[in-house]
C-alpha cells in the first residue's frame, strides 16, 4: 500500500548542454520527466511511500522511464503496451531576454490510450492521497475520461484527491481547458494552481487570497494552494489563510519547481504536518530544486531542514 499514488505521462527529456541552441547541438542530455512522476519521486525522497501509475510502450525507451523513476525514489506501476510510442520533449535552456523553450514530441504516446479499466485502480483506492494534474486530461479524449474516472474512484474509496491545474498553452487553449478542468473539481479535495492559471484559465480576478476564497466558496475544496512564483505561495484551509514567501535560490534549472513544491507539500501533509508547516516545507523543497539540473528535486529531508533552519551555508563541510 502506498501513501501517495499519482497518474500521468512521463516523457524523455532531451536537452543540449548549457544554453546551447538545439539547432546547433551536437549532443543531448537524456532524462525522464513528467509532472506526476516528478511529484511521486519528490515525495518518495522525502519519506513517503509513493507510486506512479502510467502506460508505456514495451520498449527500451519505456523501460528507461521506469528505471529512472524507480532509481530516484518512487515505485513505477505501469501497463506495458505493444502500441503507441514513448513521448519526448526537447528543452532549450536560456537566460533573459531569451526564454527557455520547450518543444513537445508526444503525439500518439502509449499513455494517451490508457483507461481506468486497465490501470491498477486498487492502488488508488488503498492510498491515502491520489494526485494528478491538468496536463493529463489535455493529452487525449481518452485521458480526459480516465482522469475523471480515477478521481471519482479515489473519492468513492475515501482517498484524498489532489490536483494541480498545471496549464500548458502548447497543449490546449484556456477555452478548451476550463470546462474540462472544472468538470473534475467536484472530485478534488486539494487544489493547487498558479495565480496566473487561475486568471488565464479559470477566469478569476483579484489577488491570490481572493482567488483562493472564490475557488473554495464555489467548489468546496478542503484546501486551496495558490502559487505566486517569486512572491511565494498562499494556502486557504478551513477558512484560514497562510502566506509563505519563497526562499532565495540561485537558479540552475527552474523546470520542475512546481512539482517539487507539490511533492514537498503532499509529503508533509501525509506525515502529519498542518498546512502552514507543509507550505513552508514545500517552499524550501522548491528552492532547492532550482539549484539542481533535471525535472526532479533530488534532495534529502536533511537538506530541506537545513534550508528551514537557515543553517545550510554556502559549503557543506
Amino acid at each position: 500500500m502506498s501513501d501517495l499514488v499519482t497518474f500521468g505521462e512521463s516523457m524523455l527529456r532531451l536537452s543540449p548542454p548549457g544554453q546551447e541552441r538545439i539547432e546547433r547541438a551536437t549532443e543531448l542530455e537524456f532524462r525522464a520527466a513528467g509532472a506526476e512522476s516528478n511529484v511521486a519521486v519528490n515525495a518518495g525522497r522525502l519519506g513517503v511511500e509513493a507510486t506512479w501509475l502510467s502506460k508505456l510502450p514495451d520498449s527500451p525507451l519505456g523501460r528507461k522511464v521506469t528505471a529512472t523513476v524507480e532509481s530516484q525514489g518512487a515505485e513505477a506501476d505501469v501497463v506495458w503496451s505493444e502500441e503507441g510510442r514513448q513521448g519526448t520533449y526537447y528543452l532549450e535552456q536560456a537566460s533573459k531576454p531569451r526564454p527557455t523553450n520547450v518543444i513537445y514530441d508526444r503525439d500518439d504516446a502509449a499513455v494517451t490510450t490508457a483507461t481506468a479499466d486497465e490501470l491498477p485502480t486498487g492502488r488508488v483506492a488503498e492510498a491515502d492521497y491520489f494526485y494528478t494534474s491538468g496536463i493529463t486530461p489535455a493529452l487525449s479524449d481518452t485521458l480526459e475520461e480516465t482522469t475523471a474516472d480515477l478521481l471519482e474512484a479515489a473519492q468513492d474509496a475515501g482517498t484524498t484527491t489532489a490536483f494541480d491545474v498545471n496549464y500548458r498553452s502548447k497543449l490546449w487553449t484556456p477555452a478548451e481547458a476550463r470546462p474540462v478542468i472544472e468538470s473534475l473539481f467536484p472530485d478534488i479535495d486539494v487544489l493547487v494552481t498558479a495565480v496566473r492559471d487561475a486568471r488565464t484559465v479559470l477566469g478569476l480576478e483579484g489577488d491570490a487570497e481572493r482567488v483562493a476564497r472564490d475557488l473554495a466558496e464555489e467548489w468546496g475544496f478542503e484546501t486551496v494552494v495558490v502559487t505566486r512564483g517569486a512572491e511565494g505561495a498562499l494556502a486557504l484551509h478551513a477558512g484560514d489563510v497562510v502566506e509563505q514567501p519563497a526562499f532565495e535560490a540561485d537558479t540552475h534549472d527552474a523546470v520542475g519547481t512546481g512539482d517539487a513544491f507539490v511533492g514537498g507539500f503532499l509529503a508533509r501533509r501525509l506525515q502529519g504536518d498542518g498546512v502552514p508547516a507543509a507550505l513552508e516545507y514545500a517552499a524550501a523543497v522548491a528552492s532547492l530544486k532550482r539549484t539542481i539540473p533535471g525535472d526532479t528535486a533530488l534532495v534529502t529531508p536533511e537538506e530541506v531542514e537545513a534550508v528551514l533552519d537557515r543553517a545550510g551555508g554556502d559549503i557543506a563541510r
